[in-house]
């Protein structure tokens, strides 16, 4: 048995399935949101009687309750490897809200230059880019990123690419871009270089200051809900002195220094970006589970879940009835997208569900352009499926996480195998 199991909350829930029997949840959809820790929920309800508002207060709670919000930007510092003399450390909600903020703060000094993007990115890295001029860096047939195409059109502006925003780890393929390459490669261009780490940060370690000269990252957001910190709490790390500078997207409570009826004087980062009541139970709860993670080390969680990917893709590439579309790839983060012929892919998922008590992800994962290169949907054909009604095209995903274990895989096989032995009998239920 998975020794990683008896950490996590709520891991061994039964659940009620169609034919009225309960079985143990098995949750496959980590890259949407993991469990929480056990050690997390512990360290929230020691918290709580304590809790309170913060920076202004001078009760104890109060005073309690800054030191444990301050203490978390340290442990994020020390877990990410960034130095907090020359970089901030803003929370927020979550990687989306991150990333909207950095984009709306960039916007003044960046709006005559360019942003690159890139096919595999979740809608999250590109929808708040595109009120800037944006170009997309390709890739190629099997989803991986081609960085020769990022080279060629940092080439190709000459130096009016400001920004290259890159996921760290694809959440449809799993697929993980070298992103200290990349950052040396746009710093030689004279840009910056900004990470989604929502699918990267919880799997695998990273270091903002980067290993070699030019390769540190500049912006970095995560979220603490894929790392099994639940209370609603995200990070945008940033240069301070690109954001000193810069008036707060959010203004209000917390955000200013001095006000007058003709004037404002804003707070230096972090505060001035901090706008309103922050989230302090949801920066101990991150905190918690960094502490928890950094004594697992991320090193050893990376191997077990590469072991855990590796078994499930080889169960079931030999299924002739899947296709899959990842390939065996070392460097990727455990998280396999797949269609069994002649399943509608939300079917799947609610027969997996109901039938089995198995959790899946199914759909285009908030990612569709990249679905549809994967699937070799063009932009009509999309159009035309939006405009006719028909079924919108996507894939099942399965992503692992440290708690999943080997048994759970062959529990999947067996349930994916049934379901195609019966499939005439469950699409009879399941398509009405």
């Amino acid at each position: 048995m998975n020794e990683y199991r008896s950490l996590i909350y709520g891991v061994n829930m039964p659940v009620k399935i169609a034919c009225g029997n309960y079985v143990i949840y098995t949750n496959f959809d980590n890259a949407a949101t993991t469990p929480p820790f056990v050690t997390v929920a512990e360290d929230v309800m020691e918290f709580l009687p304590y809790y309170s508002s913060i920076h202004r207060g001078m009760g104890y709670k109060s005073q309690f309750s800054t030191k444990v919000y301050e203490e978390g930007r340290k442990a994020v510092a020390d877990f990410i490897g960034v130095d907090r003399e020359k970089n901030t450390i803003i929370f927020v909600k979550n990687t989306t809200e991150a990333i909207n903020k950095l984009s709306n703060m960039l916007y003044e000094k960046y709006d005559d230059s360019i942003i690159l993007s890139t096919e595999m990115e979740h809608h999250s890295n590109d929808l708040p880019w595109r009120k800037f001029d944006i170009d997309y860096i390709k890739v190629d047939d099997n989803g991986v990123l081609l960085l020769s195409d990022l080279e060629n059109k940092l080439k190709k502006y000459e130096g009016k690419v400001k920004l290259v925003a890159v996921t760290g780890a694809s959440n449809v393929t799993g697929y993980k871009n070298n992103i200290y390459e990349i950052a040396k490669l746009t710093h030689y261009y004279g840009a910056q270089i900004f990470v989604d780490g929502a699918q990267l940060v919880p799997h695998s370690k990273v270091i903002m200051k980067g290993h070699k000269e030019n390769d540190h990252i500049d912006y970095l957001a995560f979220s603490a809900h894929k790392m099994y910190a639940p209370f609603g709490i995200g990070v945008l790390i940033a240069p301070k002195d690109e954001f000193d500078d810069i008036e707060p997207d959010y203004k209000g409570g917390g955000t200013v220094d001095v006000v007058t009826h003709n004037s404002i004087k804003w707070n230096n980062t972090p505060e001035k970006d901090e706008a309103g009541s922050p989230n302090v139970v949801g920066v101990l709860a991150l905190q918690s589970s960094i502490n928890t993670l950094r004594t697992l080390r991320m090193d050893n969680i990376r191997l077990y879940e590469e072991q855990i990917f590796r078994y499930a893709f080889s169960r079931l590439r030999r299924i002739s009835e899947i296709t899959i579309y990842t390939g065996y790839h070392k460097s990727s983060v455990a998280i396999i997208p797949f269609n069994i012929k002649g399943i509608y892919h939300e079917t799947l998922a609610k027969i997996l569900s109901y039938e089995f008590g198995i959790a899946v992800r199914s759909g285009c994962f908030c990612a569709q352009p990249y679905i549809q290169k994967l699937l070799n949907i063009s932009e009509e054909e999309t159009k035309m499926i939006v405009e006719n009604g028909g079924k919108r095209p996507g894939m099942v995903r399965l992503s692992f996480s440290l708690y999943n274990t080997f048994e759970e895989i062959d529990y999947l096989i067996y349930a994916l195998e049934t379901i195609i032995s019966n499939k005439g009998w469950y699409l009879n239920i399941y398509n009405r």
